[in-house]
């Protein structure tokens, strides 16, 4: 985190793990800056949240689909989403090794480790 950020953290974290994974998202965000987890179903300990002027956004997807709010609304969400991406706005933290699909295990292990920075990529080829 320190050596993408000069030591700052991120503006913005987007955890999409939960669980103990959530701490990791407080500690890799800026004073002041923002953690957003779609996976919040677990106890968590606020301090560092509080002690760094975090804030905290919980988002659960499903609820429009589960009491039918909106639907449509997700697309439009999906749409501007897709449209910031393209702008490259949106930069996602991605490690450095690549894996391919016969190394899965050893992807997993990586990602296990500690050592990953980011998100651990699988890669697919395809013989034509």
């Amino acid at each position: 985190m320190a050596e993408h950020t000069n030591g700052e953290g991120f503006d913005v974290v987007f955890d999409t793990v939960g669980n103990d994974n959530l701490q990791n998202a407080f500690k890799s965000a800026k004073l002041n800056g923002a953690v957003v987890s779609i996976v919040s179903l677990s106890q968590q300990d606020l301090t560092l949240l509080h002690a760094k002027g975090l804030t905290l956004h919980l988002v659960f997807m499903l609820i429009p689909m589960l009491f039918n709010l909106r639907r449509s609304h997700q697309g439009e969400i999906l749409a501007q989403l897709a449209q910031i991406v393209d702008e490259g706005k949106i930069h996602p933290l991605l490690d450095s090794k690549p894996f391919t699909m016969t190394e899965i295990a050893a992807a997993h292990q990586h990602a296990e480790s500690g050592q990953a920075i980011g998100k651990v990529v699988l890669t697919q080829s395809f013989n034509f």
